[in-house]
C-alpha cells in the first residue's frame, strides 16, 4: 500500500502574464472569483478532499498568498469592535482552513521544477499537485473522486477532460484504454505535451489535478529541460509511467479555465448565478442587457 494522501502541492510561482497589466503587483492566483481568490477555491477542494496540508510554492511578488492564509488580527479586532459577526467568521475560515507550508522557486522553469522544489516538504508519501487555473465546479469535489481512484488502483492519477480536437494542441494529451470495470478510468500508455490536433492520440486532455507518488521526484530530477528551459511535469509523468502503473481520469464535474481571461469571465458568471445572495438580481440584470 502506498499510503494516504495527505499533501498537496500549489505551483504559485508564475507571473501570470495574461492577466496584465491587473497582475504587475498582484498575484494572478489573488485574482477574486466573485469574492474569493482563485487560489482558495482550489484549497477548499483540497480540504473537502481530506487533505490536511497544503504546500504552497511561491516566487517573487507572491507575498499577498501567504498574507491571505495567515491571521489579521487588525483586520478581526476591527471586525469585531463593528459587530459584523459573519464578515469574522470568514475571515477567521480562511486563516483556520489548513496547515500551509511555503517553498520559493527561485527561477520559473516550469511545473515539472515547481514540483520537484517542493520535494523536501512533501517528503517520501503520495501528493496531490494542484493547479490554481483550473476551478472544477462538481457535487462531489474533484480531488476527492480522484482520492478513491488512487485508493483503488495504487498508482498515480491524472484528471483529464474531453476538448475539442481544434484545441487540444493547448494540451498535455493522453494516450489510454479505458478500464473495464470503469469508463472513467484509463491505464495511460503515453502521455504527449501539446500535439497537433492530427498527432494527438486522443481528445483527453490533462487538466490542473494530479496524485503523484514519491518516485516521480527521482523522474523530475533527471528529466532534460526543454527548448524553453524548463522542465515539464509531462516529461517527468514519461519516464515514471515506464516503471509502474499511472491513470488518467475523466473526473465529473464542470472545469472553467481560469488561466485565460475569457474563462474567468465566465466562470464569475457562473459562480455569481450560483449564489443565494447574487444569483436572482445578477441573473435579472444579465436579462436586461441588450445583446
Amino acid at each position: 500500500m502506498l499510503g494516504r494522501v495527505r499533501k498537496a502541492v500549489f505551483p504559485a510561482a508564475g507571473l501570470g502574464t495574461r492577466f496584465l497589466p491587473a497582475t504587475k503587483a498582484q498575484p494572478k492566483e489573488m485574482l477574486p472569483l466573485v469574492d474569493k481568490p482563485i487560489i482558495q477555491y482550489v484549497i477548499e477542494e483540497a480540504v473537502a478532499a481530506g487533505l490536511t496540508n497544503i504546500i504552497i510554492v511561491t516566487g517573487r511578488g507572491k507575498n499577498a498568498i501567504e498574507d491571505h492564509f495567515d491571521v489579521s488580527y487588525e483586520l478581526e479586532r476591527l471586525l469585531q469592535e463593528r459587530g459584523k459577526t459573519d464578515l469574522l467568521e470568514q475571515v477567521r475560515a480562511v486563516s483556520n482552513m489548513i496547515n500551509v507550508s511555503y517553498v520559493r522557486q527561485g527561477e520559473a522553469l516550469g511545473l515539472g521544477h515547481a514540483v520537484l522544489v517542493a520535494r523536501d516538504l512533501v517528503g517520501d508519501e503520495p501528493f496531490a499537485v494542484m493547479l490554481g487555473d483550473d476551478i472544477i465546479d462538481s457535487r462531489t469535489p474533484c480531488m476527492k473522486q480522484m482520492v478513491q481512484v488512487f485508493e483503488k488502483h495504487q498508482g498515480p492519477v491524472i484528471a483529464v477532460h474531453q476538448v475539442p480536437r481544434a484545441e487540444i494542441s493547448a494540451y498535455g494529451v493522453i494516450d489510454g484504454v479505458a478500464e473495464k470495470d470503469d469508463d472513467r478510468v484509463y491505464r495511460i500508455n503515453d502521455l504527449v505535451e501539446k500535439p497537433s490536433a492530427a498527432e494527438a492520440p486522443s481528445d483527453l486532455a490533462i487538466i490542473g489535478r494530479y496524485i503523484l507518488t514519491p518516485d516521480i521526484f527521482e523522474a523530475l530530477a533527471t528529466t532534460p529541460r526543454d527548448a524553453a528551459g524548463e522542465i515539464q511535469l509531462t516529461n517527468g509523468l514519461r519516464t515514471l509511467k515506464n516503471q509502474r502503473a499511472m491513470y488518467g481520469y475523466r473526473f465529473e464535474g464542470v472545469r472553467h479555465d481560469a488561466g485565460n481571461k475569457l474563462g474567468f469571465l465566465k466562470a464569475t458568471v457562473e459562480f455569481a448565478l450560483k449564489r443565494d445572495d447574487l444569483g436572482g438580481p445578477f441573473r435579472e440584470y444579465l436579462k436586461g442587457l441588450k445583446l
